[in-house]
Parts: structure tokens; sequence; C-alpha cells
């Protein structure tokens, strides 16, 4: 059986435990390798890496980081296919989604920050009179820490990675343990590349273990950390005495308004992908829609034909719409929503099962579930369920959509189906939420700030936010003699 390793100082190297995790296929139910069970020794081995690499790697040229980050992109690029299927077995979703989503968008990262890095400016300001000058500089924090999530293994990994060592830091990081395969795949690339040794660092391990250790080492300046909610929560209390910089993407309950006048095969079809993909395991997934009443009872009618439509099946098969949830753990977890549906007057119209595949009877496999609420305030409605899952409900009015979209204790994203301008610039406006889709969804560009409101998280990913995030800025000021 296949045990990864670390990725300390250049060279992959076993936990100093020597005790390891087991991996699961989520298709299979089935353990096919190991991963470290690393401790808080291995993040000082680690740490120890990156601070001796530091001096030199902050003080490389632009041009130089700019080529070794094109290298790791097009070896990623070259080794696509290989990262795809790794990336589908380890995580249970669609080969297909692989392919054409989460490797792609991986390497844009690594390509995006190599190109971003050149471009990153500062400013200056004279002041006239007083014989003064202002500038700016934006100076690397020293050694970070990224902790990215299961959902999107290698596409948010690369996302924090990328910008944390375009901008002259090194790296601490630790993917999640349920999908570690795809991080392990990069270690090899960057050796390949010859990124400098303890440039970047990758421990495996578990949660309160390795990430718990990289929060709240005293020298790790900065947290980036995709994840769930309550373990934000949890992390921002550890590091916020230590003064840490924190940029926290956390949970989400994105509303979907729909109104009469969208253009409505569009609207269908985007939200059936908007509600399911990736199993419904993204942040951004639109898990409660709204519908105007008028439309109401059609779009009931359509989304669940076309629902039931979805292929539950074996990831690397191409007619699989859906593949499996990431663990039995995570599946129990939906079933528990579901099967509290009835005791808050809530009707499930389709799906809500667990599904039997064929040579896979072990596998994660779980129904596209629609469910009818009532009201916006029942708990299928207020939480996180993060899985084939999504509630419909109609509305009378833009103000009732507006309040009932707003009342939730997230804001990462919401979704507006409309063909009146004044109305999505009026929602845009003031739906509580960090990005607003307007007759479209998870239409990226990596120039844009990403982020959410209220428990959704602090700060923004993405362009030069992350750039900034992953800088100090400096100001020097200089008075002179006419």
């Amino acid at each position: 059986m296949q045990q990864l390793q670390n990725y300390i100082n250049g060279e992959l190297i076993s936990p100093l435990s020597s005790e390891w995790i087991d991996n699961f296929d989520p298709s299979k139910g089935e353990v096919y390798s190991q991963i470290p069970r690393s401790k808080k020794e291995d993040i000082e081995l680690a740490f120890d890496a990156a601070k001796k690499a530091l001096p030199v790697w902050s003080n490389t040229t632009l041009e130089e980081r700019s080529k070794v980050l094109l290298k790791i992109a097009n070896l990623l690029q070259q080794k696509l296919v290989d990262f795809a299927k790794a990336e589908s077995k380890d995580n249970g979703k669609p080969l297909a989604l692989a392919l054409n989503i989460d490797i792609p968008r991986a390497v844009s990262n690594f390509e995006f920050y190599a190109h971003a890095l050149t471009q990153f400016g500062s400013e200056a300001h004279e002041s006239v009179g007083k014989n003064t000058i202002n500038f700016t500089l934006r100076k690397p924090i020293g050694v970070v820490g990224c902790i990215s999530p299961w959902n999107l293994p290698l596409y948010l990994f690369s996302w924090k990675i990328a910008p944390a060592l375009a901008a002259g830091n090194c790296v601490v990081a630790k993917p999640s343990e349920i999908t570690p395969m795809t991080a392990y795949l990069l270690s090899e690339i960057c050796i390949e590349a010859g990124l400098p040794k303890g440039v970047l660092n990758i421990v495996h391990g578990l949660g309160n273990e390795v990430g718990q250790a990289i929060v709240e080492h005293p020298q790790i300046k900065a947290i980036s950390f995709t994840g769930g909610t309550k373990t934000g929560e949890h992390l921002a209390r550890t590091a916020a005495p230590m003064f840490k910089k924190l940029s926290l993407e956390l949970g989400g309950k994105n509303p979907n308004l729909i109104f009469a006048d969208c253009d409505y095969e569009q609207m269908l079809k985007t939200t059936v992908k908007s509600s399911f993909a990736n199993q419904g395991q993204i942040c951004l997934c639109g898990s409660r829609i709204f519908v105007e009443e008028s439309i109401y009872e059609k779009f009931k009618i359509d989304f669940i034909a076309e629902t039931k439509k979805l292929k539950v099946g074996i990831p690397s098969e191409a007619s699989s719409d859906l593949g499996a949830v990431v663990s039995e753990a995570h599946i129990q977890k939906i079933l528990g929503y579901i099967d509290q549906a009835e005791k808050q007057d809530a009707k499930i119209l389709t799906g809500g099962k667990r599904v039997e595949v064929k040579d896979h009877e072990n596998g994660y496999y779980l129904e596209p579930t629609i469910i009818e609420v009532k009201s916006n305030r029942c708990q299928l409605n207020q939480e996180e369920i993060f899985g084939p899952v999504v509630t419909i409900m109609p509305f009378k009015t833009e103000e009732q959509a507006l309040e009932m979209a707003n009342d939730v204790r997230y804001g990462l994203s919401a979704t507006v189906w409309t063909s009146n301008l004044d109305r999505a610039m009026r929602l845009s406006n003031t739906l509580e939420a960090g990005i607003i889709w307007v007759n479209t969804w998870l239409n990226r560009d990596l120039r844009t700030p990403f982020g959410g409101t209220k428990d959704s998280g602090v700060g923004r990913e993405g362009g030069f936010e992350a750039l900034r995030f992953f800088t100090e800025p400096k100001n020097v000021c200089i008075q002179y003699k006419n």
C-alpha cells in the first residue's frame, strides 16, 4: 500500500513518529493509501527549513520567482490527466470535473501569480511645498501557514500557496487529511521544477495536531485558512492573541433568487449545476433557492425532472454527473439533515437516499435531493449541509426575497436571476454577501477579490488582494532640500 510522505526542506520524508493515517477511496469505501500522522515536531522541522530558506527566497528577483512558478504550472499542465485521475479517486468527484475544472484551475493559479507578482506595484505620495515624498514598500511577511480543505483539494491548495510564494514568503502548508494525494504529487513536481529547498513545506496530518501546530507556532506570522466556520472560530481564538495576520474563507448558505422575468432555460440549466456540482460540496453552491410565486410551481416540476436525470455513479465513468461524497462520516452528516425534514415541516420532493453502485456497494453515494421548506428559519435553511441537498420555497415580492436571502449567519455568495437591470443593481447593492452573480454562477475572474461577510470569513483572496495579504506595507518618508 502506498505511503505518502511529507515534503520538508526539498525532500520527501516519513513522519518523525512513524505513525500513519488510512486514506479512503470514497467511491469504494476502502483504504487505498496512507498518509503521515505528523505532529508538532514535524511542523518544527518544516518551520526551521522555511526560516533557513527565507533570506534567499525573499530576496530573489521577481523574474526568478516568476520562472519557478511558471515551471510548476507547466509541469502540472503536462501531468494534468494523472493529477485529475488522482483527484477524482481521492475526493470522489467525477473525473470530468477534475479534468475540466480542478486541475486546470490549479495550473491557472500558478500561472496567474507568476505574472501578477511582476505587475504588483506600490504607491508614492508627493507633499508639494514640504519637499517631502512618501513611498510604500511591500515586504514579504516571512514564514506563513496555509491550510486548505478537502472539497477542491489542489484547486484551493494552490490558490493559497502560489500568491504566498510569489510575494517572497516561505510556506508551511497542510492539505486536508481526507484528500491528500494531489498535494503529495505537487511535492514531486516542486522537486522536479527546482523550487529551492525549504521554500515550500507540505506536512500531512490531522487538523487538531498539524493544523493546530501551524496556527499556534509563535514564529509563523500569517495564516490563510479555508474550511468550516466552527474551525475558523477556533483558529481565530488561537491566532488573534498572537497578532497573526488572518485570512479565513469559511462556510456558506448561499441564496439563489429566481425572478419570473429571468431567462428561464438558462436559469434552470445553471441552477441544476449550482445545486449539485461536486456533489454540492462547493462553498459557493446555491443551497437555498427562492422562486417568485408566479413561476414557482412550473419551476418545481421542471427542477425535479432535471434533477432526476442526473446520474450518480463511479467517478471515473464519463456518464456520471455526481460521484461519491467525500467520506462515510460526511454522508452520515448529510443524511442526518435529510432525516430531520419532516420534523421541520419540510417535504422531500426527490432524492434523500443512499445509492448502491454496482461493484462499489460500499461507496459514499447519495441521491441529489430537493426539499420544499415553509420557513427560511428552519434548520435546513440556516445551517450549512455541504452536500447534494437544496431547499426551495416561493416568495411574493423582491423585498421578501431580499429579507430571506440576508436572514442567515453566512454571507459568502448570492445568485440573482432577472432581466430587470434596476432590480439586479438594487439587489447587488443590498445582498449581504461578498460575491454576487447575476444571471450566471461560478463565473470567476482571478483578478477579482474572493471572500465573504458575516460568518463566511475575514479578508479576501484573489488577484492583488492575496499579494497584499501576504506582504506587509512599509512607509518610507523622505524630505529633501531644494
